[in-house]
């Protein structure tokens, strides 16, 4: 398979770079990007199809900043910017904007954690001012009554979505394969439930002073506005908040495995078995990565993909297959997951993906598998 990758690698990134540059001629997207003078970054979009506004605001900072021993800290922090700030009440985040008749959420992955929400455009200042409060005024208010409710909260999110959850542990095992001790990527995201017992309010307090300020962070605006009123409302709002401590951005870390690892584990809550292959491989914007997202998409995207045709047409060992390339800040992996049918041996799945690798390199792909 390595082999395989290098000459894919190779022959794909000639193709994607004359795809990419076909793809911008025809797809223009306008945007302002500014910086406030505390270093906050603003982009700006308009688009006036619909009286709709949509805002996201993204904290350069996830687990891969965490340590061992403190794990899950990125994640636990997302829940504390729902709970409250300064002016606004407690549990008041969802209720403001769903009763001006909009959605709001928030996500954390390794590298970054971001909170967004889509509303009627007249609300669109409300919204500036409630992300503001948090960014600037929510540490007075993170109380140990309210940290303990969301650390609880969390832990059973974890019990929910990875202890007692078909295939729930099956990043974690991963992880810890692939990436060696130590490795920012090496745990979830989630955390380890010993770390997240054992947070306290102070920590929660130094991770939103270190990473939550306005040079760490980009604000995204687009849909019907005003791009003058608009600079002028987030001047006002976040203008004021002053700039952190620089945060240092990490390197790459790509690894490399000295040999091929073949790990089992059993899953309780599984009904039929899962097999996984993954390779370490490069970093997001690496020009290999965009390679590699092609790749993935000939050998399994599709019904007439090689993957596909071998193991769900003909040799009927799984309902379907998937192959995907996780490119990340720090270093990357060419996943490919089979959920086999019941009585079908993980040997005849490995088996089965090679011949459909050895396929690949026979066949090769066509002008019309890029499209």
């Amino acid at each position: 398979m390595k082999n395989l990758l290098k000459a894919s690698l190779i022959l794909l990134f000639v193709i994607a770079v004359s795809c990419q540059r076909k793809a911008a001629d025809e797809l223009s997207l306008p945007f302002e990007k500014y910086e406030l003078e505390n270093g906050l970054n603003v982009i700006l979009h308009q688009d006036h199809s619909d009286p709709i506004v949509s805002v996201a605001i993204y904290y350069h900072v996830g687990s891969s900043r965490e340590v061992p021993g403190r794990t899950g800290f990125a994640h636990l922090f997302e829940h504390m910017m729902f709970q409250q700030s300064e002016n606004v009440p407690e549990d008041q985040y969802f209720s403001f904007i769903q009763s001006a008749g909009g959605t709001l959420n928030g996500s954390t992955n390794q590298d970054r954690t971001n909170y967004f929400e889509t509303v009627p455009k007249n609300a669109l200042e409300m919204v500036l001012w409630m992300e503001s409060d948090r960014m600037g005024y929510l540490t007075n208010t993170i109380t140990q009554q309210a940290f303990a409710i969301q650390q609880n909260v969390v832990q059973n999110e974890k019990r929910q979505n990875y202890d007692n959850r078909p295939y729930g542990h099956s990043s974690t095992v991963m992880a810890k394969a692939l990436f060696p001790e130590g490795h920012p990527y090496s745990w979830t995201t989630i955390g380890e439930m010993k770390d997240l017992f054992n947070a306290t309010v102070d920590d929660v307090k130094e991770f939103h002073a270190r990473f939550y300020v306005p040079n760490n962070a980009t604000l995204s605006i687009a849909g019907d506005f005003d791009a003058a009123e608009v600079k002028a409302l987030v001047q006002k709002y976040f203008g004021e908040i002053p700039a952190g401590a620089d945060v240092e951005k990490m390197s790459p870390m790509p690894v490399t495995l000295a040999e091929t690892k073949k790990l089992y584990h059993e899953d309780n809550f599984a009904n039929t078995a899962q097999y996984t292959m993954a390779f370490p491989t490069v970093e997001m914007y690496n020009p290999d990565s965009y390679a590699l997202t092609i790749l993935s998409n000939i050998l399994a995207g599709g019904k007439k993909s090689p993957m596909y045709n071998v193991l769900v047409k003909e040799k009927m060992l799984t309902s379907g297959v998937s192959a995907y390339n996780q490119a990340q800040l720090l270093a990357g992996t060419f996943r490919i997951s089979v959920n086999a049918n019941p009585g079908v041996s993980l040997a005849d799945i490995e088996n089965a993906i090679f011949e459909s690798f050895e396929r690949f390199e026979a066949e090769g792909f066509t002008e019309k598998d890029l499209e």
